[in-house]
């Protein structure tokens, strides 16, 4: 019960933190901004940013995804899973991000050894924290989250979204004032390391009869991936604190209009047809049962108040596309085959 009702308090400070008007921006010269991740998908389009916006940038990772990604940029070898943080002895930064923390653990040490001399704390936590009945559409920052889970680091369904709640007070109960929290839903972009609108954008481009294991009016909230780093950097330079929502599109959609557009971006014609959820594996790309339909209507005035960007959805559709034939469109790891969608299909 203790540890539900410190998660309580943190969410409390956070909401108070959140209505505040923008503080006096953070820096008067160049942004020195400290990466902790950066180099996979999220971390990678927010360094992309943040050099855009002029700001001298370090990462800090193990050094073994996109090591040939930002030539010049200063990079520190450590390992959050072994505890290794020397590389951060020394240095200072005006604000951290936090990509890559997943359990308490992670967090806490990465604070113990930054200490003070980071100013701005922002921690790149999920939509997964907020409970998930009992809400309803266009639920903002305040909604409810889930209890905090500290006693395992092993993430699952049940873990992953209370291990973030647990991360994110202990985030502002060391910097208060100076935490921010961007809650991320489904990012999409180039680079994408999963599959879940790069599975439609293959799947509409090659046309005829797609089965949807869901309704076809099943909402869905997708956010282009240099939406989420042009807020977080936003964030920054306003220093700003609070928790923000990083989701999208401009325009509430469904998975049926979603298909669609996929469609008409690459060319093809289609012709959306349901077929039974339980057919597939209840983690196929971006479906979600009807109880959790809220959670794919998000609000995300807070965050375009802030300064999130809003690209259409074509956009994005459209250079998904494009990077994946560059790529060579490599097997991806969920969805249906050929073969499996026409067993469906024929059952339909």
């Amino acid at each position: 019960m203790a540890s539900v009702e410190a998660g309580t308090g943190s969410h409390t400070a956070l909401r108070n933190l959140g209505g505040g008007g923008v503080r006096a921006p953070l820096l008067s010269g160049v942004m020195r901004l400290l990466v902790l991740g950066g180099t996979s998908f999220v971390g990678r389009a927010i360094v992309d940013d943040a050099l855009r916006q002029g700001a001298e940038v370090t990462l800090f990772s193990r050094g073994r995804t996109g090591a040939d990604l930002f030539p010049g940029v200063p990079r520190l070898i450590g390992d959050r899973d072994t505890g290794d943080y020397a590389a951060l002895s020394d240095g200072s930064w005006d604000a951290v991000v936090d990509v890559s923390g997943y359990v308490p653990r992670h967090v806490g040490q990465a604070m113990e050894e930054l200490g003070d001399r980071v100013g701005r704390y922002l921690f790149i936590s999920s939509q997964a924290v907020y409970v998930r009945t009992g809400v309803g559409p266009s639920s903002d920052e305040d909604t409810p989250r889930r209890p905090p889970v500290r006693d395992t680091e092993e993430l699952d369904e049940d873990t992953y979204g209370p291990c973030k709640v647990a991360c994110e007070d202990d985030v502002v109960a060391r910097y208060g004032s100076r935490a921010t929290i961007v809650r991320l839903g489904k990012v999409a972009g180039p680079h994408d390391v999963q599959d879940g609108l790069t599975y439609w954008v293959r799947r509409a481009a090659r046309g005829g009869r797609v089965a949807l294991p869901s309704s076809p009016e099943q909402p869905v909230q997708v956010v282009d991936s240099r939406d989420v780093a042009r807020l977080v950097v936003q964030l920054l330079l306003d220093d700003r604190p609070g928790a923000f929502h990083a989701v999208g599109p401009a325009e509430p959609t469904t998975m049926a209009e979603l298909i669609t557009t996929c469609a008409q971006v690459a060319g093809s014609q289609v012709e959306v047809v349901p077929v039974p959820a339980e057919a597939v594996s209840p983690f196929f790309p971006l479906t979600r049962p009807k109880s959790m339909w809220p959670t794919q209507q998000r609000s995300p005035a807070r965050a375009r108040a802030a300064g999130m960007p809003a690209t259409p959805l074509a956009v994005t559709i459209a250079d998904v596309l494009a990077w994946d034939r560059e790529r060579g469109e490599p097997p991806l790891r969920h969805g249906l085959s050929p073969t499996e969608e026409a067993k469906l299909l024929s059952r339909a």
